[in-house]
């Protein structure tokens, strides 16, 4: 028997998580969450967890089950995402994942490509001089190192150039092993007991600005700003660099007023919702529909995918 994992992808705020639900009460299935927030368990407000009542209607699995204080990479994920479908697949040969990840999606879809061990001393000298230099200092390594994986974040994920965590790595994997940062990307075939069933959902950019809108008003209301101010003793924690709780750190800072800081978390995450639409854009096979669409036409295509 063929096993299908139905993937729902789209930009955050679009209703993903509604459609989950939906599709695992009617296949009688769990659901995989892939969104590199929401496992964190001190996070749970300014990464839209899934309520209450939600976590309730159907099996999720990977909500809030790390910490920001413990190590957690996409290579970790897939590996336990991998385990945990092929426990569930033994009950029923139907699944679900979703997630607005894309890097998340692609590792259990895809694969995630491996890296050479690099030696503990390269990551000192780097910390060394970022802590001397900052940001500025891996951009330039990164740009000189591997111009061609520079421009493509530039291109397509700007943020990620200003992430010290994610820039520290990758001139990491570049002075450790003498290469291109980018050479190690996508180097190995997989195998995987399962085919994808990729839906994705879409709407008109300001129906999607209006309802990211929305969200982050409900987050303030529902005690956002008491959630930061829990974890600024932790800002520097690389689970905490995420739009929603850098702002509001600016505001604690007293580098902005509250109200600047909430208008800057809607820009940012329509600015994430925008890179979000580019990358799944770039998957192929993927059944879109518009976010309004009755679970009925969805289910429909799902069951003509299944043989």
């Amino acid at each position: 028997m063929t096993n299908y994992l139905i993937t729902i992808i789209g930009p955050t705020a679009i209703g993903k998580t509604a459609l989950s639900i939906k599709l695992a009460q009617h296949f009688n299935c769990d659901i995989i969450s892939c969104d590199s927030r929401q496992f964190f368990k001190e996070m749970e407000i300014g990464t839209a967890v899934p309520s209450k009542e939600e976590l309730e209607a159907a099996k999720h699995h990977f909500i809030q089950n790390k910490s920001i204080f413990e190590k957690y990479s996409v290579g970790d994920f897939e590996t336990e995402a991998l385990q945990k479908l092929d426990e569930l697949f033994k009950t029923n040969n139907i699944q679900v994942m979703v997630g607005g990840s894309g890097l998340y999606v692609n590792a259990v879809l895809e694969g995630f490509d491996e890296f050479p061990d690099i030696d503990a001393s390269v990551r000192e000298k780097i910390n060394k001089k970022y802590d001397e230099l900052g940001i500025d200092f891996l951009q330039t390594e990164l740009k000189k190192l591997d111009a061609e994986y520079y421009q493509k974040l530039e291109k397509e994920n700007p943020q990620t150039l200003v992430n010290p965590q994610r820039m520290k790595r990758f001139v990491e994997v570049c002075l450790g092993t003498g290469k291109p940062y980018s050479s190690f990307l996508a180097k190995r075939s997989v195998k995987r007991n399962f085919l994808p069933i990729i839906i994705g959902l879409q709407a008109d950019r300001e129906i999607m600005y209006d309802r990211i809108n929305q969200r982050v008003d409900i987050m303030v209301k529902n005690g956002l700003l008491e959630e930061v101010k829990k974890l600024y003793p932790h800002k520097e924690l690389n689970a905490l660099q995420t739009v929603g709780y850098r702002e509001l750190f600016d505001y604690f800072d007293n580098k902005t007023s509250l109200e600047f800081a909430i208008e800057e978390i809607k820009k940012n995450t329509r600015r994430f919702a925008k890179r979000q639409i580019t990358w799944f854009k770039r998957t192929e096979n993927v059944h879109w529909f518009d976010y309004k669409t009755d679970v009925s036409e969805i289910i429909s295509t799902i069951k003509n995918e299944v043989k």
